[in-house]
């Protein structure tokens, strides 16, 4: 079993506040991720898939396939998008922390998942140089 992790760039503004919190309790809990205007960050997602060589190619995974389904479902609907405002699961309540964003991004996958490109084993998510949040999907 060969794994392959590939990265993928994408920047996103949002603003950290939870209509069930006060404005004390946001202020508390998001600091300065909790600014009315908002902010941005320059995400890399990395996405590792294992599967076994394919005699025929050579390769465990059909790279093209991959990146043309990252771009697809996650790159298009997250980049250069102020997460608030334009992706539903966050206008409607959920807090698009990098943890929600990567749940988010996960539970996406895993429902339209190809066999095809193997199993998918982890996402990481680097927020910045300090934040990385990862899900072990195995």
């Amino acid at each position: 079993m060969i794994r392959l992790t590939r990265r993928y760039h994408f920047v996103a503004s949002h603003r950290l506040h939870s209509p069930q919190l006060s404005e004390a309790e946001n202020d508390t809990t998001y600091g300065k991720c909790n600014n009315p205007f908002g902010h941005g960050h320059n995400y890399t997602l990395e996405v590792t898939v294992a599967n076994p060589v394919h005699s025929e190619t050579g390769q465990a995974v059909p790279v093209p396939a991959l990146d043309a389904l990252i771009q697809e479902q996650v790159l298009s609907r997250y980049d250069h998008r102020n997460l608030n405002e334009e992706l539903d699961e966050y206008k409607f309540g959920l807090v698009p922390t990098t943890e929600n964003v990567l749940a988010c991004i996960e539970e996406k996958l895993r429902e339209i998942w190809p066999p095809r490109l193997g199993s998918l084993v982890r996402l990481r998510l680097h927020e910045t140089a300090n934040n990385t949040f990862e899900s072990t999907l195995s």
